[in-house]
């Protein structure tokens, strides 16, 4: 299985993704103790300094998880934008689900719970009405 790859966006869940990779690797372990970073090699490209740098410097970890206050904020815009969606009539339940769901985890991985019923209501109610008397019946 390949490690996660971290693209800029969404550092806490990343870090989770990458903590149970390592473990599950047996290289734990070497976070744990904080072994000793390798020298940069000769001729070193951009990317090897930059991340010898944030491995040396502990940076990637400070420039993306962020202050509590700034998680506290993209929390609640993942909340209004929760709040906000309503389904396309060109669109299936599926889609809009899958848009919904894709807010609800990046809250989870700040921290905030969506609770199942909360998701539930707001797909039902939602939903074009051509979907009333299947809503109904359920």
């Amino acid at each position: 299985m390949a490690p996660p790859v971290f693209d800029g966006e969404n550092y806490q869940a990343w870090a989770v993704k990458m903590a149970a990779y390592m473990e599950g690797c047996d290289l734990w372990e070497a976070k744990e103790n904080d072994y000793e970073v390798a020298p940069l090699p000769e001729n070193p490209t951009m990317n090897q300094i930059k991340y010898h740098k944030e491995r040396t410097t502990g940076k990637a970890k400070s420039k993306y998880e962020g202050h509590e206050k700034v998680r506290g904020m993209e929390v609640l815009n993942f909340l209004r934008e929760f709040e906000r969606q309503q389904m396309d009539e060109t669109k299936t339940i599926k889609e809009y689900a899958d848009r919904l769901i894709d807010i609800v985890n990046k809250t989870r991985a700040l921290g905030t719970d969506l609770k199942g019923e909360r998701i539930m209501q707001k797909i039902s109610i939602s939903l074009p009405e051509k979907f009333e008397a299947t809503i109904a019946s359920l």
